[in-house]
């Protein structure tokens, strides 16, 4: 995953408008205009500008005082490399997830992970233990948040409110010519 897809699923996961995103990177310490925002957030690779690791981790130091405060001491400033196990623990510091939690929302995604796999991506990379966290892993954990937050969509579900509006047709049979 790029940092593109990130914000995207992120901004669209929680429904961020841009002022709010604007507002969470002047938090995380680094000042965004509209457009450039617009820029990271296009579709089209073609379109799109890329957007750099010390801007993500801006925009999750923003999160995380947005869900949890200000600390008072010194904001932390964003880091100028980041990996998908720093990604996913900025986002479960500001969720203030514990090993349950992402284990349900991985459930929600239809991911099957233990708690002992979780801890491992908590890990000081030093450790025997520790694990990188996969682009797939970090994919299914940020699904699971977007159904937990925006909900599933049932592939063919009719819309009801839809189903009410269309006008009732009628089949008429014509007679059978001999």
């Amino acid at each position: 995953m790029n940092n593109n897809d990130i914000l995207r699923r992120i901004r669209y996961t929680f429904d961020l408008s841009d002022d709010k995103v604007i507002k969470l990177f002047k938090n995380g310490g680094k000042e965004v205009t509209r457009t450039e925002i617009s820029d990271w957030l296009k579709k089209d690779e073609e379109d799109q500008k890329p957007i750099y690791d010390v801007d993500l981790a801006a925009f999750l130091n923003g999160l995380i005082i947005k869900h949890r405060g200000k600390k008072d001491s010194e904001q932390p400033k964003p880091e100028k490399s980041l990996n998908n196990n720093l990604i996913f623990r900025k986002i479960k510091i500001a969720l203030n997830l514990r090993d349950e939690d992402i284990v349900a929302l991985l459930d929600l995604a239809d991911f099957e992970v233990s708690k002992h796999e979780i801890n491992a991506f908590f890990r000081k990379p030093t450790q025997k233990q520790y694990r990188i966290c996969k682009d797939q892993f970090l994919r299914n954990f940020l699904q699971g948040l977007q159904i937990k937050y925006r909900g599933k969509k049932k592939e063919n579900e009719v819309n009801p409110e839809a189903e009410e509006k269309r006008p009732a047709t009628r089949v008429i049979s014509r007679p059978k010519r001999d």
